[in-house]
C-alpha cells in the first residue's frame, strides 16, 4: 500500500483507478501551473493522512488527453474523487486544507 502520491499516465488509468479496492483522489496538473505548484503539498498530505483508506494519483493534463476529455477537466489544478466507476467529487481551482479534508471526510467516512 502506497503511502504517497502515484503518478499515472492514460494507459494505467483504468488499473489504478477504475479497478481499484479503495476510493481514488485523481489530481490533474500541469508543469507550467503555478496553482498546480501550490497545491502539490496538500494532495501530498492527503495522500498520507488517508493512505490506510483512499489512493491518491496525479495525471499531467497535456500527455494525457483521454483522461482529461473523459472527465471534463477544464482548468487546472482539477480534482476527481472517484470509487469504482463512480465520480464522486469534481472540484476545479486551488482549494484550502479545511475543503479538501472536509470532502475527503464526508466521502470516507461513509464506507
Amino acid at each position: 500500500m502506497s503511502k504517497g502520491v502515484i503518478t499515472i499516465t492514460d494507459a494505467e488509468f483504468e488499473t489504478e483507478v477504475l479497478t481499484s479496492d479503495r476510493p481514488v483522489l485523481v489530481y490533474f496538473w500541469a508543469s507550467w501551473c503555478g496553482p498546480c505548484q501550490l497545491m502539490a503539498p496538500l494532495i501530498n498530505s492527503a495522500a498520507t493522512q488517508y493512505s490506510d483508506r483512499l489512493k491518491v494519483v496525479k495525471i499531467e493534463i497535456d500527455p494525457n488527453p483521454k483522461t482529461v476529455k473523459q472527465y471534463s477537466v477544464e482548468g487546472v489544478p482539477a480534482l476527481r474523487l472517484i470509487k469504482g466507476k463512480e465520480l464522486l467529487e469534481s472540484i476545479e481551482g486551488v482549494i484550502g486544507k479545511e475543503k479538501l479534508l472536509q470532502l475527503l471526510d464526508t466521502h470516507l467516512t461513509s464506507n
